[in-house]
Formats: C-alpha cells, structure tokens, sequence
C-alpha cells in the first residue's frame, strides 16, 4: 500500500501551484506593493483588507488573524484537506504526478496511487457533465414530479439551480449514452459509479429520480444522492453512489462546499439528516448546515469538521498570538423520534473525538428544518439553531427520562443508566461538572452520584469511548506563542526589517549578514527567526533557491512556534515601492542592522575600556584601545559605503 508522498514530488507542487492563482478563486486580490497583493481575509470577516499574498515566496499572511502558510496550507485550511489530500488535489491541477513511499518503511519509490496519470481527473470530469446534464433534465417535461417533489417543500427553480438538484431520467441508459457521446468509456462510467452493471448488462445507476450532487470541500462533484420519486420505484427511498476512488460515504458530506466559509468565519457547523435539510437551512440563513450521506455522522466526518473549524489540535491545545483559542460548535439536528434520540448517542460517542463545543437541537414535535421552514418559516429554524443545548446535558438527560424521580427506585435507577454517560466525558472538568448536574437532576447527594460514576468508569463504558493518545488530556496545554517586541522600538523595527529583506529578497542581500552571531538580534522572536535562517544555510543558500523554496527551507527550520513568524515576514510589505530601488533599499536595511550591532560592541567595549587601569595593566588597556577603534573604523566605512 502506498505511504507517505516523495518529499521532491511535494516541493515540485509547491513550485507549480501558483498561490495568488489558488486563493484568487476564494479572494479578489489587488497589488500592494512591490511583489505584493492583498485582499480581505477568507480566515474572518474584515472591511479592510489585511490578508496579503506574495507569490515570489509562496506565502500568504493575514496581518488581521494571524493566519499564515504555502499553498498547500491554504488549501488544507480553506477546503478542510488534510496535507496529503491538499497535496493530491494541487498535483491534478497542476499536472504532477506523484509518487509514494513504500509504507512498510523500506524506503523504496512506490507506483502512483492513481492507476494512470490523470485518470482521477478523468472521473471527475465525467461526474460534473453528469451533474451538467441532470440539472438540465429537470426543467424537461420528464421531470414534472421532480419539480412538484421540490415546490411541495417550497424549493422553487432559482433554489435548486443554487444547490445543483437535478432529475435522472427513467430509461436505463441515458446518462451512459450521453456520457459515452462525450468520449467517456464505459470501464470509467463503472468505476465513477454513474452506472451499473446487471445481468442484462450496464444501466444508469439513478433512473427516475430527484438527484443531488454531492461535492468535496474543493466543490468537485464526487457523487450524487437521488430520492424515490415513483410508487413503481423498488428500491430504497434514498439511494447514493457507491464506494469510489472518488465517494467514500464515511468521509463525505453534503453541503461542505457551500458551507466552508461559513463554517471557518464562524467557528460553527450544523448537522442536519438530509439533503432538504441543508437546502431549507441555507435558505433560512443558516449556511454552515451540512449533512451525511446514507451514513451516521462518525470519525472521518468529525476529522473533516476538526480542519474546517481549525481545531487542528485535535485535544485542544495551541492558542493564538491574538489570544483566539481553537475550537468551534457542532451543532446536532434530530429527529424527536426513537431513531433520533439513538441518532444522538451515537454522535455523544463521536464527541469525544473532536475538540469543540457539541450540542443539540430539536424541534417542538420533532420536525426537521425544512418541514419546520415550511410550517412555520425561515425564522423558525434560525430559531431551531439558537435553541440548542449541550450534546452532554441531551444525552445525560435522555438517560433519566422514563424514570419515577418520586420514588427511591426510580432515582437509583436513573443513577444507574445515567453513571456510564457521566463516566464516559474524557474532559475531567466536563465530567466533575456533570456529575453534580446529574445529583440536582435526579436528587441524590452528589457523593453518592460521584461513587457511582467512577465505579461506572472502571465498568465496560456504555457508550463508545477512545484511548486518550500520550499527552493528550481534557485541559488545554498552555499557550504556545512568541511575544512580539513593541513596534515602536527603532532597534527592532529595523531588525524586523533585516529579517524581512533576508527571507523575500536574498540575493540583495550583502554577504556580511551571513556573519552575524546568534546575539545580533535583541528580540527573542527576531532572534528565533535568525537561528532559523542561519540553520537553513544563510542567505547563501538563499541566493540559489527560488523564493518559495527558500521560504520553505527557513520555516522548517523554524518548528512550530516561530513558523508562522517566517510566513508574516516573508508576506510582509515592504516600505520601498519601485521595482528597480528595492535592491538599493535592502542593502541599507541590513547595513543599519550592521550598524547598530557595531555601535552595541563599540559602547560594550569602551565601558571595558574604562574599567581598565592603564597603569596597572598597559598593555591590556592598549589592546582594548585598539579594538574600540578598529571598530569604530569599520562603522566609518559603513556608514561611507
């Protein structure tokens, strides 16, 4: 099986993927500057633009919240991939081919996942003229119970062109036939899942339904959903692509292209159980909803969420500069049924795999968004939304409802099936916490409910629990950030801007910047960002990569803590503003950073100077002699060059 990407494939995608090319599909950018663009954040919402983009770096910054990277990191982030599939998803577009690792660690360059080069491509294609053609199918006259299907829900024409819903006819074949006029095989029609293969031979997969097509966090169409529209239809009410190279039900959700914005503006993401749902939610303004597809909301969803929400911490750990913490809401929809309250449980278990706050909501009468955005209007469901309350608290109650509180037997009893939920909160304080909610709820001591659940945590756990990974723990480590020296020192304005010279323009740089020791900068953070270049080889080593390469090199050097340092300074604009003087403006930058570091040593070494007694030691007071004003010679031909 194929393991970890060939480090040079990854460094050759970043090299081809033109970053203002990506982020211009989500930010409209204008110049700023000399090699620089800029635009209003995708990260949060702003007036003025703050998000600056240079692409002879390879980097993005945004100076409003922080967030910083190359391509593929603005890809994971804005589209919820992992590293890999950004990675993946950049080499289609720009026409790498990749290659793997050998995961059993042997080290030898294994085949590409793809089967032949741009085969996926090939696929996907394949599914947006599929998507192209249901849609069109949908305003034809075969299409009538369709589009009465969609204004019974009141969807009307605008809504489903929004949402791409479309119409499969009911002959078998249609799709295949139009597919195979625009030169699609049938081999890649069965492995896309568009059609199927039966004992009479191929056939369209959906005949004679509503279709919805079903996007990654790219907006690539990666499969479709189609409901039963005919009483002469056998098969299930809901039917969806099967599992594909492109469609894996356990990691899809319906929705996630319309909602990734909203869902990483507003820390929040809404989880329905259909695709009206999602509709209905959207048109009552609620634009993080999503919803699974034939599948319980399980680990591989919650991963997605995780990315979107940026709680790329997993256990909930790194806080910002700016004093932002990560994490986010879930918020549960449920049926008010029996299938909905199992429906919860299962996603109490799931819970503890993600950091966020986790909730429920669930309509008086247990109605789903869009039969309450029918009966009751779009208010109604923002409403629905606001109402929720903590997945915890739902679930914990839920397990005492049904029991006789008047009665001793009944308040053990609900102590009981109650204890095991308690004990299953992996956050110690969340658990401390709701074991005494649970004592109030039922009216038991809060000792005696504290014995029961920590007797119930050595029991087998009722509900889906996970190991704790080392050093992962239910509190939040503490803050893993860098002070930034104050922006009005001189001193460190201009080191800040030596550094920023050094990373976007190396080859400008002299030579001697090279021979500055780790005490040349007074900031601790400019003075990480300096170890950091001097680890990756100095500018010297600059001069010979391109930018992007260059910037990489320095951030890996960097670690976690002080990467984000590299990107902001190798985005950051620059005061000089003609092409043809910023080389002129970086030699003087780092002069003056020669300068001050020989006026530190000068003063350091006069004060030794004074403390000596020429009488008593002569020729040491000469030699300090001497190097004070060889020093202060070099400053003097500085300063004159």
């Amino acid at each position: 099986m194929a393991g970890l990407i060939k480090r040079e494939d990854v460094e050759a995608v970043r090299e081809r993927a033109r970053i203002e090319e990506i982020v211009s599909a989500h930010v409209t950018l204008k110049p700023a500057g000399v090699g620089s663009l800029k635009g209003l954040c995708p990260f949060h919402d702003e007036r003025s633009p703050s998000f600056h983009v240079r692409p002879g770096v390879g980097r993005y910054h945004c100076f409003g919240c922080g967030e910083s990277g190359d391509v593929i990191a603005y890809v994971q982030k804005t589209d919820g991939l992992s590293f890999t599939e950004a990675v993946e998803y950049l080499a289609d577009r720009v026409g790498v081919q990749l290659r793997y690792e050998d995961a059993r660690g042997g080290g030898a360059s294994g085949p590409a996942r793809r089967e032949e080069p741009g085969r996926r491509q090939r696929l996907l294609e394949a599914h947006r003229v599929a998507a192209e053609f249901y849609a069109e199918q949908l305003v034809g006259p075969g299409a009538a119970a369709g589009r009465k299907f969609l204004a019974e829900r009141s969807f009307d024409r605008a809504d489903a062109e929004r949402f791409g819903v479309g119409y499969a006819p009911t002959g078998w074949d249609a799709l295949m036939r139009h597919l195979q006029g625009k030169g699609y095989t049938q081999a890649e029609l069965l492995a896309a899942g568009l059609v199927s293969q039966g004992q009479r031979g191929i056939y369209d997969r959906f005949r004679g339904r509503l279709v919805w097509p079903i996007r990654d966090t790219t907006g690539a169409v990666v499969g479709f959903g189609a409901r039963r529209l005919y009483d002469e239809d056998q098969g299930p009410k809901y039917l969806n692509t099967p599992e594909t190279v492109l469609y894996k039900k356990s990691q899809v959700l319906y929705g996630i292209d319309l909602a990734k914005k909203a869902i990483a503006q507003s820390r929040r993401v809404v989880v329905v159980e259909g695709y009206t749902d999602v509709m209905a939610a959207h048109l009552s303004g609620v634009e993080v909803a999503v919803a699974t597809c034939g599948t319980a909301f399980g680990a591989d969803h919650a991963k997605v969420v995780r990315r979107l929400l940026g709680d790329f911490a997993g256990g909930g750990g790194l806080q910002l500069a700016s004093g932002a913490s990560l994490g986010g809401e879930i918020i549960f929809t449920f049926d008010g049924d029996a299938a909905g309250q199992k429906a919860a449980v299962r996603a109490f278990g799931e819970d503890q795999r993600f950091h966020a706050q986790t909730f429920v909501a669930v309509a008086d009468g247990g109605m789903d968004p869009c039969e309450l955005r029918l009966a009751r209007g779009p208010q109604a469901v923002r409403a629905l939304v606001d109402s929720r309350v903590p997945l915890f608290e739902f679930v914990i109650r839920k397990g005492v409802e049904g029991h006789d509180l008047d009665t001793v037997e009944g308040r053990v009893g609900a102590l009981r099936e109650a204890a095991p939920l308690v004990a299953g909160i992996r956050d110690r304080a969340m658990q401390l916490g709701y074991t005494r909610s649970l004592a109030r709820w039922i009216g038991i001591d809060p000792e005696d409910v504290r014995r029961e659940v920590a007797r119930a945590a050595e029991r087998p756990a009722s509900v889906p629990r996970r190991p704790v990974p080392p050093g992962e723990t239910g509190e939040a480590p503490a803050p893993r950030t860098l002070p930034l020296p104050d922006p009005r020192d001189p001193v460190a304005r201009t080191e800040r801007m030596a550094l920023v010279a050094a990373l976007q323009y190396p080859q400008h740089v002299p030579p001697a910047f090279d021979t500055l020791d780790q005490d040349a900068f007074g900031a601790p953070a400019w003075r990480a960002v300096h170890a950091a270049i001097r680890a990756a080889g100095g500018v010297a080593v600059g001069r010979t990569l391109s930018g992007a390469a260059w910037v990489g090199a320095v951030a890996q050097q960097a670690g976690e803590t002080v990467a984000g340092l590299v990107d902001e300074l190798a985005v950051a604009p620059l005061p000089e503003d003609r092409e043809d003087a910023i080389g002129r403006f970086v030699v003087d930058v780092v002069r003056a950073l020669l300068d001050l570091g020989l006026t530190r040593r000068i003063a350091d070494a006069k004060s030794r100077l004074l403390r000596l007694d020429p009488d008593a030691d002569a020729a040491g007071h000469r030699d300090a002699l001497q190097a004070v004003l060889a020093m202060e010679e070099e400053r003097r031909a500085l300063r004159g060059a």
